[in-house]
């Protein structure tokens, strides 16, 4: 019983193998998971500030270089000494860092 579903697990991942090869879609078994950083920058309005957790939130335009279309979106400052002197309502522009899900604000300047 066990070589028998050993055999048809392996007959599976054998035929999603072809499929996948069939319609185009690449082999990614090889490839580490760890992302690569992008770094953008964009101009939006400060929406909130969190002190506690060293992050604000702004509402920004489009930024290309990381792929986003325009969005209001939370991002962990770093450092969090950013924040100082920040204001919700301010129109600022700001480079931004993104790993996968995560994006931080790396500089943040008054407009």
């Amino acid at each position: 019983m066990r070589a028998t579903t050993c055999a048809l697990i392996g007959a599976l991942t054998l035929s999603l193998a072809g499929v996948a090869a069939a319609q185009g879609i690449p082999d990614m078994s090889g490839m580490s998971m760890a992302s690569a950083a992008k770094h953008g920058q964009g101009k939006g309005v400060i929406k909130a500030i969190d002190l506690k957790a060293g992050a604000l939130t702004i509402q920004h335009g489009p930024i290309p270089a990381v792929g986003w279309p325009a969005m209001t979106m939370a991002f962990k400052a770093k450092p969090t000494q950013l924040l100082t002197g920040l204001k919700v309502g301010e129109a600022v522009s700001f480079d931004t860092t993104v790993r996968g899900m995560a994006a931080d604000v790396t500089a943040v300047r008054p407009q």
